[in-house]
């Protein structure tokens, strides 16, 4: 079996959607996302659910990994980047979440995609599960505040 990388989505807002990336099931580093707009090109992160990623070379990013198999989709991949104005629908590494101009962000883009590229050396075509938490509003921490499965 090839390496199995989860995408838990933790914050979703109309801006961005920041999440934590599994690799085999241990934490390996943060995720930015453009917001949840129905799949939109361009423009939307993609649909929760179950991917094939292949090894590819971008020819603005250089060697990545591309999210296979989204619908209506093409070429969502996986690249340093730290606001959602450097995603058109692609999946933006981190080390750290913070806010540049403004913007909420992940940081330490550059050294996290390094990592994720070596982490997956030799690994051509993981498998990526994408799911979302959804945190009730107004429930305290005693009252089940997750409705979601991670």
């Amino acid at each position: 079996m090839g390496p199995q990388l989860r995408l838990v989505r933790l914050e979703m807002s109309g801006q961005e959607t920041l999440g934590a990336l599994l690799l085999d099931g241990r934490i390996f580093c943060l995720t930015l996302e453009p917001p949840s707009l129905g799949n939109v090109r361009d423009k939307s992160c993609i649909p929760a659910g179950s991917y094939r990623c292949r090894r590819v070379v971008s020819p603005r990013f250089g060697p990545t990994f591309e999210v296979c198999a989204v619908p209506s989709r093409s070429e969502i991949l996986f690249h340093a980047g730290n606001t959602a104005r450097d995603t058109r629908g692609c999946i933006l590494v981190g080390t750290g979440v913070g806010s540049l101009g403004g913007d909420r962000a992940v940081l330490g883009s550059r050294e996290a995609f390094g990592l994720f590229l070596d982490a997956l050396e030799g690994r051509d075509d993981p498998e990526l599960m994408v799911a979302e938490v959804r945190w009730a509003e107004n429930a305290g921490p005693d009252e089940g505040a997750l409705s979601g499965r991670i």
